[in-house]
């Protein structure tokens, strides 16, 4: 099943069940807990993340091909950045490029993210696919100046500007994604194709992540997983391509739909 989460038109927020016909079904009750598919039809006035997160834990370098683009040597374990919840952006709405705190080489990165289901903690990695919920596209836009130049040597600051982690533009239940690491996956800058790849190059698959970053801690319902970005990012080419006002970037993911976000300036 494909969840949608959505703004009624009394401005309520809802989630829904989309249909194959592309209609959608009001769903009641908590997605992480016992919900159900009702009759009655959603009211989209506006599409949401699929998911608010109530924690965003990222992977960098998780590709093989990524790693070597950037000249950087393969992980022992995954390595781990944090994003802020607020840094959430639903399908459509514009990706800003900071200009209080300015940056002017914001990248795009595709990325699969992973979506917990249920609290957990010291997950096996034999067990790890039951603590999910699904999957959704997602977008970890990074400064790369903030990220590299002056980021004190953390990833954190040039990560987590407001709009730097568009979700969507639904979530695909884990039922429909028996394995997370066999699906393709792609960016396209105004409609050219900039990264083209596979979930099959990370070097920590998705059970891998789940249980590493449940050791000694507890991943909540509504924690959102990042799990790297394949080759072909903007930074790495020659010459480095960074988005700029006007731009469009859509990430694709096999099974799960086309996220899409103009670029415009922060004002």
């Amino acid at each position: 099943m494909q969840i949608i989460r959505y703004q009624d038109p009394q401005g309520a927020t809802r989630y829904a069940a989309q249909q194959p016909d592309g209609s959608a079904r009001q769903i009641v009750g908590d997605i992480f807990g016992a919900y159900e598919v009702t009759n009655e039809p959603a009211r989209v006035e506006k599409l949401l993340a699929p998911v608010a997160p109530v924690a965003f834990f990222c992977i960098g370098l998780n590709y093989k091909r990524h790693a070597e683009e950037g000249k950087a040597s393969i992980p022992q374990f995954p390595v781990l950045f944090m994003k802020s919840p607020a840094a959430v952006q639903n399908p459509g709405d514009p990706i800003l490029l900071p200009r209080h705190l300015r940056s002017d080489e914001v990248d795009y990165e595709c990325e699969l993210a992973v979506v917990i289901g249920r609290r957990c903690k010291n997950v096996p990695k034999e067990q790890a696919l039951d603590y999910v919920l699904g999957y959704t596209c997602a977008n970890d836009v990074s400064a790369r100046d903030w990220q590299g130049k002056w980021g004190s040597s953390q990833w954190c600051r040039g990560k987590t500007f407001d709009t730097f982690a568009p979700l969507g533009p639904c979530l695909v239940l884990k039922d429909e994604i028996p394995n997370p690491n066999a699906l393709k996956i792609r960016t396209l800058l105004n409609g050219q194709v900039m990264q083209d790849w596979n979930t099959d190059d990370m070097i920590f698959d998705v059970p891998t992540l789940i249980a590493f970053l449940s050791g000694s801690t507890t991943l909540l319902p509504g924690t959102v997983i990042l799990t790297g970005t394949p080759h072909g990012v903007g930074f790495a080419r020659k010459p480095p391509v960074f988005l700029k006002p006007g731009d469009s970037v859509t990430v694709e993911i096999e099974r799960i739909g086309a996220l899409t976000n103009p670029v415009r300036a922060e004002e």
